[in-house]
């Protein structure tokens, strides 16, 4: 945008804010505003639309912080109706502007500048850009983005799901894929703030948050879980049945001898992906029971009787020792 658009246009006024607004109040108005005249609202109705792109304008400058204190500052220069003229009697032309902001004479005198070439601190590209580029034409700006959240449950997250969130143009449906991770951000392309010269809206920047689930957690494109067996099975071998996450129970074969902490791994039960899902990886965790009948008990003294007499800890204290 020209300075000369923003020293016509009184954008605290198209708000209807005063100039020492917060950013709080500043959103609360501009979007209050934003609904009456939506396009989407007011469907044929140019002057609805026109005062829509007018509000959008000026949000746009002023929620920026940097663009609001450059127009403020534009503003009380040109004292909201002032020209940039030839120079001459009866007006602050453009040399008397720089001459004032540079030191340069007063009245009848006449300063010369020396302007860089080029992007170097000091050229004229800087100069003009105090002016909201009024050194060279400036193309639409995009919309400015807008970030938000939400919250999936594991299986969700897992699984893919279609959400709606409340978007400034109005509710829109956001795709979720599937295997998305806990913290991800997703891109929605021409779903952020309007344009307020014309150009393509901005983006929304979703974050996604994934609740924890009290089974099964993520590895890479694996879902593992702990599965208890009881110590029978682990030292006789058996075939239990195993959870899958949204789907029917699978039957795993234990094999004799399996002890704690063997990681047992079902095909294709994992997170879904463009390469093929992962697996499911069920960590055995043998089962002691806390309470024995006192047939069990005999049972176990029998049993001790008769188990092999190896130290299952020789092999812990050497490697303690180094």
């Amino acid at each position: 945008m020209a300075s000369q658009d923003w020293l016509e246009k009184d954008f605290y006024q198209i708000l209807g804010v005063s100039k020492d607004v917060s950013d709080g109040e500043l959103k609360k108005a501009y979007r209050k505003l934003a609904r009456t005249y939506h396009p989407d609202s007011n469907p044929g109705d140019a002057a609805a639309e026109a005062r829509f792109k007018e509000i959008s304008e000026a949000f746009s400058v002023l929620s920026d912080k940097d663009q609001r204190a450059e127009y403020d500052q534009i503003r009380a220069m040109g004292a909201g109706s002032a020209r940039f003229t030839a120079g001459g009697a009866g007006g602050q032309g453009f040399e008397d502007i720089f001459g004032g902001m540079f030191g340069g004479a007063g009245g009848g005198g006449r300063t010369q500048y020396t302007f860089q070439q080029g992007g170097a601190p000091g050229g004229y590209e800087d100069i003009f850009n105090m002016f909201g580029g009024a050194g060279a034409p400036r193309g639409p700006v995009p919309g400015r983005d807008v970030t938000a959240s939400t919250t999936l449950d594991f299986e969700t997250a897992v699984h893919g799901k279609t959400v709606t969130l409340q978007a400034p143009s109005g509710q829109i449906k956001v795709k979720i894929p599937a295997g998305v991770r806990d913290g991800q951000k997703i891109k929605v392309r021409g779903k952020g703030e309007p344009s307020g010269s014309g150009g393509p809206a901005g983006d929304i920047i979703l974050t996604v948050h994934v609740r924890k689930h009290p089974v099964f957690e993520r590895d890479g494109q694996n879902l593992r879980l702990t599965l208890p067996v009881t110590f029978s099975e682990a030292a006789l071998g058996a075939t239990v049945e195993v959870p899958t996450l949204g789907g029917d129970p699978v039957r795993l074969k234990i094999q004799p001898g399996t002890p704690s902490g063997r990681v047992l791994r079902v095909k294709g039960r994992g997170v879904p992906s463009a390469k093929g899902p992962g697996d499911l990886l069920a960590e055995v965790q043998v089962a002691v029971p806390a309470h024995l009948s006192d047939d069990a008990k005999a049972a176990l003294e029998v049993f001790r009787a008769l188990e092999p007499q190896d130290d299952p800890r020789t092999d812990l204290f050497a490697r303690a020792r180094g």
